[in-house]
C-alpha cells in the first residue's frame, strides 16, 4: 500500500510578502499558490524587504520575480537571496507576460511626453516605446503596477506607464495601445521562499537551485564547478554569476539543476561542490512549474549510485 503524498508545504503559511503594490505580476503569481488566496496577502515595494519580512518571520513566504525569458536573470532577487540567514525556495511560478501603455482618461500616444514602468518591463517594450514614441522620456518604476499607480498621483512627472492590462482596468486606465511587448511569449518565472528548512517531496520533475562562491580564482576554477554535475549526469538549466560586490572580479554562481537533493546524483554533486566551496549556499529542492520531468541516464540513477556503493563496500570488507 503506497503512502499518501505529503500535502505542499504553503498549505502550512498563512501570510506572504510579494512585490507590490496590488495588482503586479508577483501577486498573479502569488494567487497561482492555492493556500494564498484566503491568506494575508502583504505588498512590498522592494524584493529585499519581502525577503527581510521572512528572515524576520513577519510573514511566513515571500512571492519574488527570478528570472525572465527575455531579460533572464532577475539581479535584484538573485543577489538579495543569496546573502543574510539563509532562506528556502519551495515552489516556483510561470507567469505569461503581457503589457499594455496606460494613460490616464483622455490621454493619447501624440501626447506622452514621459513614461514610466519597471526595468524588466522597458527592456521587454523597449521597440515599441522606440517606434511608438521615440522621443518620451523613460522613468524607471520599482514595479509595474507602481508606475500605473503613480499615473493617478497628483504632480504625476509622466504621462503614460507600461503595466499589465489587469491593473490598467482595475484603476481605470485608458488603454493607449494592447499587447506592446516586443516578444509574444514572454514569461517570468517567480519563486516561493521561505525560512522553514522542510524540503518539499521529490516529484520526478524537481530544480535544485544553490549559490556557490568561487573560492579561488584560478584557471579552470569555473570548470570544476561544472565537472562536479557533468560527471553525474545532472543537467543545468539556469547558471549566471553576479559579483560579490566585496571587491572587483569577487563573483558567486547561481544555478539551477534539474533534479532533487533527495536523488542520489544530484546529492553527490552537491557534495563534490561543498568540498571546492565549502560556503555554497543550498537555496531548495522544488517541483518545476512545467512538470517536465528529466531523462536520467542508466548509471546516474539511483540504483546505478546504491549498486556502486554496495560494490565498495564488498571490498572493503574484502569480500
Amino acid at each position: 500500500m503506497s503512502t499518501p503524498a505529503a500535502p505542499p508545504l504553503e498549505t502550512t503559511f498563512s501570510s506572504y510578502a510579494f512585490l507590490g503594490p496590488e495588482g503586479t505580476f508577483t501577486e498573479a503569481a502569488l494567487l497561482q499558490v492555492p493556500a494564498a488566496e484566503h491568506a494575508r496577502r502583504v505588498p512590498v515595494p522592494t524584493v529585499g524587504t519581502a525577503l527581510a519580512l521572512v528572515r524576520a518571520g513577519t510573514v511566513d513566504a515571500a512571492m519574488v520575480p527570478i528570472e525572465n525569458s527575455v531579460e533572464g536573470g532577475v539581479t535584484a532577487t538573485l543577489d538579495a537571496i543569496a546573502v543574510g540567514e539563509p532562506l528556502r525556495i519551495v515552489r516556483e511560478v510561470l507567469v505569461p507576460i503581457t503589457f499594455v501603455a496606460a494613460g490616464r482618461k483622455g490621454a493619447t500616444l501624440a501626447g506622452v511626453r514621459a513614461i514610466s514602468t519597471h526595468g524588466h518591463a522597458w527592456a521587454q517594450c523597449r521597440q515599441w516605446v522606440e517606434a511608438t514614441i521615440p522621443t518620451a522620456d523613460y522613468l524607471p518604476a520599482p514595479s509595474t503596477a507602481a508606475a500605473a499607480h503613480g499615473l493617478l498621483a497628483d504632480g504625476s512627472a509622466y504621462d503614460a506607464a507600461i503595466c499589465s492590462p489587469l491593473i490598467a482596468e482595475r484603476l481605470g486606465l485608458q488603454v493607449l495601445e494592447a499587447d506592446i511587448g516586443d516578444v509574444g511569449d514572454a514569461v517570468t518565472r517567480f519563486i516561493l521562499v521561505t525560512g522553514h528548512h522542510k524540503l518539499p517531496a521529490p516529484t520526478g520533475a524537481d530544480k535544485t537551485t544553490v549559490v556557490i562562491p568561487l573560492p579561488e580564482d584560478h584557471p579552470g576554477a569555473l570548470m570544476e564547478i561544472l565537472d562536479q554535475f557533468a560527471a553525474r549526469g545532472v543537467n543545468l538549466s539556469r547558471i549566471e554569476s553576479r559579483p560579490t560586490g566585496l571587491f572587483l572580479g569577487d563573483y558567486f554562481f547561481s544555478i539551477d539543476a534539474d533534479g532533487h537533493v533527495s536523488d542520489a546524483r544530484v546529492a553527490d554533486a552537491l557534495k563534490g561542490l561543498h568540498r571546492i566551496s565549502p560556503n555554497l549556499r543550498f537555496l531548495g529542492s522544488y517541483p518545476r512549474a512545467d512538470k517536465r520531468e528529466h531523462r536520467v541516464a542508466r548509471h546516474t540513477t539511483d540504483q546505478a549510485f546504491a549498486a556502486a556503493d554496495d560494490w565498495m563496500g564488498q571490498l572493503l570488507r574484502g569480500n
